[in-house]
């Protein structure tokens, strides 16, 4: 007897990509409270990238956001525009 194939769903790329940045945002843009001026040196398990210092401010983020949103990848653009819908009106508002 033959035996039939186990059909495990793929799970798409697009998905597992938004899901995997999603769970490394700030639960909301209130928290991102650092200084409007000056940066903030993130340790290195938490940017692991060559980059590490960042201006973590809300205000700020939300005002640079239709610049930022076309230098990042459309998952990582999903997971913040998702997670903080003011973003995706500021780049609406930036558009008008």
């Amino acid at each position: 007897m033959a035996r039939q194939p186990v059909s495990v769903p793929v799970p798409n790329a697009f998905d597992v990509l938004c899901s995997q940045y999603a769970e490394r945002l700030p639960a909301r843009l209130e928290d991102l409270a650092g200084p409007i001026y000056g940066t903030i040196d993130l340790p290195l398990h938490v940017a692991w990238s060559d980059r590490r210092s960042y201006t973590l401010n809300r205000d700020l983020l939300i005002a640079q956001w239709p610049v930022l949103r076309t230098l990042i990848s459309r998952p990582a653009r999903h997971a913040w525009e998702t997670a903080s819908p003011e973003l995706a009106t500021a780049t609406a508002t930036a558009a008008a």
